[in-house]
């Protein structure tokens, strides 16, 4: 059986893990020292190197982005930590926030220090109010031993960070809703281009990353680019926090070398499976990925191997159904959260996923969906599809899709009758 590789991790395991001499205690800060004696561009490269990739779901080259923040530029640039964790099943970025924010502070300094900001905005989901006083603890712990605010350990750079509480809105967790928010709006998604590294936060450079990326920055400046590409695959370096539930004896949180063992051997050997239970499917990584059928489930968790399959990563939620629940339930489910979801912005997204709401409930009243119905859905998914200014419209549609591609005689089947 694999075992956990707990790097992240290892900062949570004590009861006082959260306060600021713990932290110091394993090595925390020793990441930002070292940043501080670098060039900003040899911190990029350091990070390019160790080959860290977004933790919220695109899987972006972290270095990369940063390297895209204009160096010229003559006003202020921003650093933004995205903790508005809410794709449903995903409860990762929670455990670091509650038990390790030193980790996540650390990270966004050093991105502060990398891309030249001198300001960084934490946006924290409004159902985690009761972690935010913790947060604000461990700032005024940082700013008292002088890891953050003016001359940061005499070094000359200047960086504070603030906590904005969101309001409890799913779109806000996409970057340029999230920028939107911070700024007083709707999170409504913008048009792109330009880039939020081009034009973010009030209109200035910014770069976003999500928590979990911001907590492995510290490590890989602490302990050097070379050691930290040497764990998991070219493709997927590192390791990754993963929030398993459903149908499961050991739902939590579990840190994995990328590509160290299968999703089976996750729900099987790790998580485990009630006796009973019979596995009707998995999403991999959160509502947004492609759902796997137990046939599929032989599939290395990366990037790359879960891409062949045509589902992703995505937030690391692993969601195990069973067949306690029908394909019918978990369909509208799905499409029922999506479109309640909605910002209403884009009429794709808001009548689509009304409309395919409304046919679903119906369906689950009747027990079946009938070949109208099947019909129906494709063409209203059809419609939907690439006519979105962000991804919450295209994740409905292909929930919908990948359902009657894979489940299509079993919401079809009438129930018989007793």
């Amino acid at each position: 059986m694999a075992k956990e590789y707990r790097l992240l991790l290892s900062y949570t395991e004590k009861p006082e893990s959260h306060t600021i001499e713990a932290y110091e205690s394993l090595g925390g800060y020793s990441g930002l020292r070292r940043a501080l004696e670098m060039e900003p561009d040899e911190i990029i490269e350091e990070v390019k190197k160790a080959g860290l990739k977004g933790r919220g779901g695109a899987a972006f080259p972290t270095g990369r982005k940063w390297s895209f923040i204009p160096k010229d530029h003559p006003g202020p640039k921003y650093v933004v930590d995205n903790a508005d964790e809410g794709e449903p099943g995903t409860f990762k970025d929670r455990e670091l926030l509650y038990r390790a924010p030193h980790l996540v502070l650390e990270g966004m300094t050093i991105a502060g220090r990398a891309i030249g900001a001198r300001e960084g905005y934490m946006y924290l989901r409004y159902e985690y109010l009761w972690i935010f006083p913790r947060i604000k603890r461990a700032i005024r712990e940082a700013y008292a031993k002088g890891y953050l605010g003016k001359n940061i350990l005499g070094s000359g750079f200047d960086f504070d960070i603030y906590v904005y509480l969101g309001a409890g809105a799913y779109i806000a967790g996409y970057a340029v809703s999230t920028l939107e928010s911070l700024e007083g709006k709707r999170p409504y998604p913008r048009l792109k281009p330009p880039r939020t590294s081009q034009v973010g936060l009030y209109g200035k450079p910014t770069a976003v990353n999500n928590v979990e990326t911001h907590a492995n920055v510290p490590i890989i400046l602490s302990k050097g680019a070379d050691w930290y590409s040497q764990l998991g695959t070219p493709e997927s370096r590192g390791t990754r926090l993963f929030s398993i539930s459903g149908a499961v004896k050991r739902p939590g949180v579990y840190e994995f070398e990328l590509g160290s063992l299968t999703l089976r051997e996750f729900i099987y050997d790790v998580a485990g499976v009630p006796e009973d239970a019979e596995i009707l499917g998995v999403f991999p990584g959160g509502l947004s990925s492609q759902i796997l059928t137990p046939d599929e489930l032989d599939v290395p968790m990366t990037h790359e191997d879960l891409e062949k399959v045509g589902s992703t990563l995505g937030s690391g939620a692993v969601i195990v159904l069973d067949r306690s629940t029908s394909a019918l339930k978990v369909l509208r489910r799905a499409i029922e959260f999506f479109s309640y979801e909605s910002c209403g912005k884009c009429t794709p997204c808001r009548e689509g996923g009304n409309w395919m709401t409304r046919l679903l409930v119906n369906a689950e009243k009747r027990g079946y969906m009938t070949k109208d119905d099947v019909s129906l859905l494709r063409e209203i998914a059809d419609m939907m599809r690439g006519r979105n200014f962000c991804p919450l419209g295209d994740s409905a549609e292909m929930v919908a899709r990948v359902f009657l591609s894979k489940y299509e005689d079993e919401l079809t089947r009438q129930p018989v009758a007793a």
